[in-house]
């Protein structure tokens, strides 16, 4: 996909499932983590991932953030996931994360996208 904006038509079929990541993050380096879901903003598309989203505690808890990355099927994954291991950015990436350790924890789960509900556009009240 090029874009994370879909028509309502193509919102049923664009993601079938993604990854949900969860991670636990040493809240005095937030600005760190932001640099480094940014840099996925850039990474992630450009290898085969649909990037619906990286986000950082605004209230509650300040530790945990979170990560969704979109995927047609477990193959698309496995695709992304080879083009990621040669990605020079990638991989910068993510040896600035393990250097500067403000990640303590990250937990992934497989979601299935259900129909009709990822990718519908804000509807304005009258």
């Amino acid at each position: 996909m090029d874009t994370l904006f879909h028509t309502r038509a193509d919102a049923m079929t664009a993601t079938s499932i993604t990854c949900f990541i969860r991670y636990q993050i040493d809240p005095f380096q937030r600005n760190a983590f932001r640099r480094y879901a940014e840099a996925w903003g850039r990474i992630i598309p450009r290898c085969g991932g649909e990037l619906l989203g990286y986000f950082l505690p605004h209230e509650g808890s300040n530790d945990i953030a979170w990560g969704l990355i979109g995927f047609d099927n477990l193959a698309a994954y496995e695709r992304y996931r080879a083009v990621l291991r040669s990605d020079a950015e990638g991989r910068a990436n993510f040896e600035m994360a393990q250097a500067q350790r403000f990640i303590l924890r990250e937990e992934r789960t497989w979601l299935e996208d259900v129909a009709g509900t990822v990718h519908q556009p804000r509807q304005v009240a009258p």
